[in-house]
């Protein structure tokens, strides 16, 4: 049986503050690789005290657009996140996968409502 691949956001990131979209990346590419391999990740945000939506949107979210909800739900475990940071997870990983459910439609969503504020603005 394979070991667990283990992930420490603290070490990807180098530092307690995780709030910017491109160290998302960074653990968004290391869980990618994992989960392409069929790997087991355990994801571990210990020594971590600072998170934002960015982040996650980039590190967690945009997997539902590469791989099925199931993959990531049976592949990838979450460990050591503080319940105000699990609960804001929780609310990416709702957004992406209605974001990746219908991508387009999102997409005209926020096109009409930018486009109201633009005729606002006049």
């Amino acid at each position: 049986m394979q070991k667990d691949t283990k992930i420490s956001v603290y070490e990807v990131v180098g530092s307690p503050l995780c709030v910017a979209s491109n160290d998302g990346q960074k653990v968004h590419d290391r869980l990618a690789v994992a989960l392409k391999k069929a790997r087991r990740v355990v994801l571990s945000f210990h020594n971590v005290s600072t998170m934002t939506s960015a982040f996650l949107n980039a590190a967690i979210g945009q997997l539902y657009g590469t791989f099925a909800e199931e993959q990531i739900r049976s592949q990838l475990k979450v460990e050591d996140i503080e319940p105000q940071d699990a609960a804001l997870l929780k609310r990416v990983v709702d957004t992406a996968k209605l974001y990746f459910q219908d991508r387009q439609r999102f997409d005209q969503a926020v096109r009409e409502v930018m486009e109201d504020d633009d005729d606002d603005d006049a």
